[in-house]
């Protein structure tokens, strides 16, 4: 009887060698690694789900809320405008001698501006009012006549048709008279109008035609361009539309004489003038009409052609809840704004009556949920959500008032 055969052993790793301990060492390492996430896992979980932390009050600054009238303005983009402008032309054909200013000049009504060589005009007038005074003695003569003949004719001397004749020619020299006259003074105004005066007191522009060039007549029907143009620019006009939707309220006004128009530039605060013009039609391809007013400018600083920003006060609300525009946020459900009471912010909605775009005159949508005198948060709004805690980091200001400096 055979033996049993023996099964071999599997071979083991072997526990002592060169390799063996940097493996151990790993093995320890990324154990310990492990322990640590998942124990700060459990630690953070546990703290977010169970603790109670403090939540730190949102910093703000306030403004309290004033009761008073507040105007309903409307703003318009206007064009400044001269009072005045007039292109300056020559009456009369010829040579331009001289320019006797200097482009953009002021200039008074009846300064000279240009000299036109006046020597072919003289010698017109010359020669009418040698016309003239030729044709006056021969009308002398011509009355001497008709005197004479009327006295022959009482005597019996001459015939009727002698003295007729005698007063015919006495009309005929009478008439020729007249129109030597009529010659002369039209000869006398081209020599005056050789000289080109300024029509208006004014500023001038570029000068179209130098000295030199024969320039065209207008009255001769001549077409050359204009020899300056001169612009009233004291005062000046500002022209601007509104919608026609504020027609009613823009006449009720200016019925009671307080239309104004209050202009927005830099270095000039409260620069007013009344409205003195109101279009007799509504434009019909954008629904707005026209308005103007003028202003003295004695600065000079309204430039004809200027942009500028134009205010208007249309109305006014009486007794209204008025709070700094910076107050007024606009959420998912409307307008509202944040009041702090006892260091809690709270949203109250909020519908605007009228805004002038620093300050807004609203209406709670709940009635009692604003009244003058509470603090409204006018900066820091990020920061706060309904019911939380805020900290106010400055005094409360009026809505007027400007923001005290500083971040927050």
């Amino acid at each position: 009887m055979n033996a049993p055969e023996k099964t071999p052993l599997a071979r083991l790793p072997p526990t002592t060698g060169p390799g063996h301990a940097p493996r151990l060492r790993s093995w320890i390492i990324g154990g310990s690694l492990l322990v640590l996430v998942l124990g700060g896992y459990r630690y953070f979980n546990s703290t977010g789900a169970g603790s109670d932390r403090p939540v730190t009050a949102a910093p703000v600054r306030v403004a309290r809320i004033e009761k008073r009238d507040m105007p309903v303005v409307q703003r318009a983009l206007g064009t400044v405008m001269a009072s005045d402008v007039v292109e300056v032309s020559s009456r009369v054909q010829g040579t331009m001698d001289r320019a006797t200013f200097k482009e953009g000049q002021f200039v008074k009504k009846g300064d000279l501006l240009f000299q036109i060589d006046p020597r072919p005009f003289e010698a017109v007038l010359a020669q009418a009012e040698a016309n003239y005074r030729k044709d006056q003695a021969q009308l002398q003569n011509a009355l001497r006549d008709q005197q004479r003949y009327g006295s022959l004719m009482k005597q019996g001397a001459i015939s009727t048709q002698q003295r007729d004749i005698a007063d015919t020619n006495a009309a005929v020299m009478a008439a020729t008279v007249a129109a030597d006259k009529g010659a002369v003074d039209t000869a006398r105004l081209n020599v005056e109008f050789t000289q080109i005066r300024s029509p208006i007191d004014g500023k001038t522009g570029a000068i179209q035609i130098q000295p030199g060039n024969l320039v065209s007549g207008s009255a001769a029907g001549g077409s050359s361009p204009p020899l300056v143009e001169v612009a009233q620019v004291q005062p000046v006009k500002v022209s601007f539309t509104l919608p026609q939707s504020d027609l009613p309220r823009i006449q009720a006004r200016q019925k009671t004489g307080r239309l104004l128009a209050l202009l927005a530039v830099q270095g000039h605060d409260g620069l007013s003038a009344p409205v003195d013009f109101i279009s007799d039609a509504v434009s019909n391809q954008t629904g707005t009409i026209e308005l103007r007013a003028t202003f003295a400018n004695e600065d000079l600083a309204l430039v004809p052609g200027q942009l500028i920003n134009v205010t208007v006060q249309l109305n006014d609300i009486p007794a209204a809840l008025v709070v700094p525009r910076d107050a007024v946020n606009n959420g998912p459900y409307g307008t509202f704004v944040f009041t702090v009471k006892a260091g809690q912010a709270n949203e109250v909605p909020v519908s605007i009556l009228t805004d002038d775009g620093a300050h807004a005159a609203v209406t709670p949508t709940v009635a009692g949920a604003l009244s003058a005198g509470d603090t409204v948060v006018v900066e820091g709004q990020l920061r706060v959500v309904p019911g939380g805690n805020v900290r106010v980091i400055t005094a409360p200001r009026a809505p007027g008032s400007a923001l005290a400096p500083g971040g927050l």
